[in-house]
């Protein structure tokens, strides 16, 4: 019987999935198993190169359980004949979501407001305190109209914004695509929606941060790599932003020093697609894969290229 090795617990209905095709190793111990295996389920956190694949010569399918696959070196795994999938769709919706608590967490200060309120500054309603920005009517900016930014920008439409957005691919939506220097410079928030690639890796430099248009705002619920944090820090230590909303790092689970200390930036835990339907529906998807692969079928989301 093949045998299927996960980096992470699954679901029971995914364990009993896999055991129509396969026998099952991992968590623990997973790397000691590979030798034998004959698929692979893994997460983002796990990097899957060249070396890796070498101690593994059986493996017919890499499904990694997200969205996102630059933890896998797909051209190795092609180079080998390894199917590689990732699980697109199913976190579309949740991690939406939690952009726009990001966005209004921001904008608003709500995490400064609460701090201070536990802390027994509260003295009563004030004139000028805990003053935040306005999401009514502002210009939004989305970087990578795919899945996920469209979902974003379709909940924009209820605060009046006016969406623009700049994109690798052609997209069918009703907003206003711009280049990205527009984007970049125009945006009331800017909220980060592509994958990492060489061309997206600081895509937000210490250069471009600077001409960020004055009192905006930055969110990303992508990948930490788009952004320089240490340029980042700075930044919104000296304008011209107001403010940021990280769900994402560039080196996770290390934050950059300084940006923790940062009154006008809040951060949350990589938690973008954390909800329990969620997780479970990443989990079957990158099993059914597998089980799909390893009955001689198609996959179900192939990754057909590095991008």
């Amino acid at each position: 019987m093949p045998l299927v090795v996960t980096t992470f617990d699954l679901p029971a209905a995914a364990t009993e999935l896999l055991a129509e095709v396969a026998a099952l190793a991992g968590p623990e111990g997973w790397r000691d198993a590979l030798p034998e295996a004959d698929g692979l389920l893994c997460l983002l956190t796990d990097p899957i190169d060249a070396e890796l694949l070498d101690r593994a010569p059986h493996i017919r399918i890499v499904a990694n359980a997200a969205v996102g696959f630059n933890n896998i070196d797909v051209t190795a795994c092609h180079e080998r004949g390894i199917v590689v999938t990732n699980t697109p769709d199913v976190l579309t919706e949740a991690t939406a979501d939690l952009t726009w608590a990001l966005i209004l967490c921001t904008v608003r200060r709500v995490p400064q407001a609460e701090r201070s309120l536990r802390a027994g500054e509260f003295r009563g309603w004030g004139m000028w305190d805990y003053l935040g920005g306005d999401v009514q009517a502002a210009t939004f900016g989305i970087f990578g109209m795919g899945r996920i930014g469209r979902a974003v920008a379709r909940r924009a439409a209820p605060f009046g914004m006016h969406v623009q957005y700049t994109t690798r691919s052609p997209a069918n939506v009703p907003y206003e695509q711009v280049e990205w220097e527009t984007l970049l410079t125009t945006s009331d928030v800017l909220s980060l929606h592509a994958p990492l690639t060489p061309e997206t890796h600081h895509l937000l430099d210490r250069a471009a941060l600077r001409r960020m248009k004055p009192g905006s705002y930055l969110i990303n619920t992508a990948r930490g790599p788009l952004i320089d944090e240490a340029a980042l820090v700075d930044t919104l230590r000296d304008g011209p932003l107001a403010g940021a909303g990280l769900d994402v790092y560039e080196r996770e689970p290390e934050i950059t020093p300084g940006l923790l200390e940062l009154s006008n930036v809040v951060v949350l835990p990589h938690i973008g697609s954390a909800t329990l339907a969620t997780r479970n529906a990443m989990a079957m998807l990158a099993t059914r894969n597998a089980h799909a692969v390893l009955l001689g079928g198609r996959p179900l989301t192939p990754v057909l290229s590095e991008g």
